[in-house]
């Protein structure tokens, strides 16, 4: 029995307005400034 597109559209629209973001996003600047974990400067910036 498939669902009604009225429930489709809601359900679509509730998971659009609760993303669970995987961290936090940082600027360019911050990630321009970030060295890796050997403590060296990352050679691609």
């Amino acid at each position: 029995m498939p669902t009604s597109k009225r429930r489709r559209e809601s359900t679509w629209k509730s998971r659009k307005q609760n993303q669970q973001p995987h961290g936090k996003i940082t600027s360019l600047h911050e990630l321009a400034n970030e060295t890796n974990p050997e403590g060296k400067t990352d050679p691609t910036s």
